[in-house]
């Protein structure tokens, strides 16, 4: 079997714009598959951020209403002592630590699989909120942090004035 791209009778040759060698072809499907891969689908890449080797971020939901922003954080085993929220121009920022617990190992075991360590989480808010109205509870490994939008970022309807 050959690995030389063909040529059809009816073309004469490969056709413009094709991948001209099975390297470039190569390529290119590691580049969708990175790219398929390293990003969730319907998650625009500004709210997506990588974690380090090691390191993990929680899981956040966003919604949004004409008054509010509502993000919900899950935050599974982590103290609320040690959850730190903050806002700071257009960003929310939550950052904690999940700290370790004992590590149980038995005779010629041992196994973990959970993520330990500090994180940090800036989600990016689509409208300025006032900083002296935003409100954070835990309850249960979830952080539910309310911001209420400046008076001059909600909408309001204008009407039309005629003659």
């Amino acid at each position: 079997m050959s690995l030389i791209p063909f040529r059809t009778k009816r073309t004469g040759g490969m056709e413009g714009g094709s991948l001209a060698t099975l390297a470039d072809f190569r390529n290119e499907m590691n580049r969708l598959f990175e790219g398929f891969f390293s990003r969730p689908m319907a998650i625009p890449s500004a709210w997506f951020e990588t974690p380090e080797a090691g390191q993990w971020l929680p899981a956040v939901d966003l919604s949004e209403t004409d008054t509010q922003i509502r993000v919900r954080a899950e935050l599974p085993g982590i103290d609320p002592k040690d959850v730190d929220v903050s806002v700071s121009g257009d960003r929310l920022v939550i950052a904690g630590e999940k700290k370790s617990c004992a590590e149980e190992s038995g005779e010629g075991w041992s196994h973990c699989e959970s993520h330990y360590g500090a994180f940090s989480r800036a989600i990016p808010l689509p409208e300025s909120v006032d900083p002296a109205k935003v409100t954070a509870r835990y309850d249960k490994g979830v952080l539910m942090v309310e911001l209420t939008k400046s008076p001059s970022s909600t909408s309001r309807k204008v009407p039309v004035l005629t003659r």
